[in-house]
């Protein structure tokens, strides 16, 4: 007789990773007197810390990071190329704040609008991307604001490509952290080559990229900083170590040093504290599940990409996993159908939740085996 099950487990499976006894608490994250801040794991995308992550603040030049994942994503599709070069407009060359100081008229790659978009921070390079990518500022602004309802960020509303203040033109942290991870996750050759530029020359005029933490922490390879008076100083910083890579972001900071100290104080602790741990690989079969009226009369179930979970370094010997399962499945069916769902828990707090999927496909079975199945079901 076949058993109907719907259970939860505890994670028996954990122990064949390194467990680490539990020694002194992890202490508190930092606090800073910036209005928000938060820091992220690109890895799991769970966050470690934060302080009114979801605050609606003016994001100053972050702004210009989805006007880079803009261009890569064209420069990914093969609409643009890095050697396609533009004709820079008036419009582009009167833009205030900082700029790459680009000349009305003069012609200038995809590469070089990059570099000055990046690392100058150029009012101008972001509205020369714009009207090459989508023809006006305008149509740029629509584009900005489709890719964040579709990257999820739904504190986030652009007004214009390059941050000066505007009404209804704002971001949180949390949405500038997950822009971040999109970018580094997606694209990450292009991230590499352009986001840790320490200094570009362009038309005999030298700048140094604003993220000072590019020479002060070897680790660090990115990302943008931003300041109005309106916003007050803003960071955005990601690094890596040991096969782990942070994000951390800092809002409305009263001083140049605070938003530099704020984030490195962030990646820090992150990096002293916590640690990635993959708890079970792609396809792993984590349970079987009896099969009516199949081929196979169970079937393995598990995940198609690998679970990775970020925890405390002493911490991880807590960890718990839920499994809730179907009872049973009735055949036909393929791996897209869910058939139950994985929590992962810590100290009674979610920290990520899958959902378990058949590892392979089960066709009907024949007349002979379903007439069976339909005996069996009756008693």
């Amino acid at each position: 007789m076949k058993k109907l099950l719907c259970w939860t487990l505890a994670a028996f499976a954990l122990t064949r990773a390194p467990i680490v006894l539990a020694g002194f608490p992890i202490p508190p994250a930092p606090a800073f007197q910036a209005k928000s801040w938060v820091l992220l794991d690109s890895r799991t995308g769970q966050v470690l810390a934060e302080s009114h992550e979801d605050r609606h603040l003016a994001p100053a030049s972050l702004t210009k990071l989805m006007v880079a994942y803009i261009t890569f994503t064209a420069l990914h599709s093969g609409a643009i190329h890095l050697n396609e070069r533009f004709t820079i407009s008036t419009a582009a060359w009167r833009t205030g704040g900082s700029r790459m100081f680009l000349l009305p008229g003069s012609q200038v790659t995809v590469n070089d609008l990059l570099k000055g978009l990046i690392v100058d921070s150029g009012n101008d390079a972001a509205v020369a991307l714009s009207q090459a990518i989508a023809g006006t500022r305008g149509s740029m602004v629509g584009l900005m604001n489709r890719y964040a309802r579709k990257l999820g960020l739904r504190n986030t509303h652009y007004e214009d490509v390059d941050g000066l203040p505007a009404p209804d033109h704002y971001s949180t942290a949390l949405d500038i952290a997950r822009l971040s991870r999109a970018i580094i996750r997606q694209y990450p050759s292009l991230y590499h080559r352009y986001f840790a530029i320490k200094t570009f020359t362009w038309d005999h005029i030298t700048q140094d990229n604003r993220v000072s933490l590019l020479w002060m922490d070897p680790w660090v390879d990115g990302l943008k900083t931003g300041y109005t008076q309106q916003a007050g100083f803003c960071m955005d910083a990601s690094g890596h170590q040991d096969g782990m890579r942070l994000i951390a972001v800092v809002m409305g900071a009263p001083s140049w040093n605070a938003r530099v100290n704020d984030a490195q104080a962030l990646l820090n602790w992150g990096f002293g504290f916590f640690h990635d741990h993959r708890l079970y690989g792609a396809k792993q079969p984590l349970a079987r599940i009896p099969v009516w009226m199949g081929a196979h009369d169970r079937v393995k179930v598990g995940l198609f990409r690998s679970l990775w979970v970020t925890v405390p370094r002493l911490d991880y010997h807590s960890l718990r996993i839920r499994m809730q399962l179907a009872k049973s499945l009735t055949a036909p069916f393929d791996t897209k159908f869910a058939v139950g769902t994985l929590r992962v828990m810590l100290h009674g707090r979610l920290l990520v939740a899958r959902t378990l999927h058949p590892l392979q496909a089960v066709k009907k079975g024949s007349w002979f085996h379903r007439l069976i199945d339909s005996i069996e079901q009756a008693f």
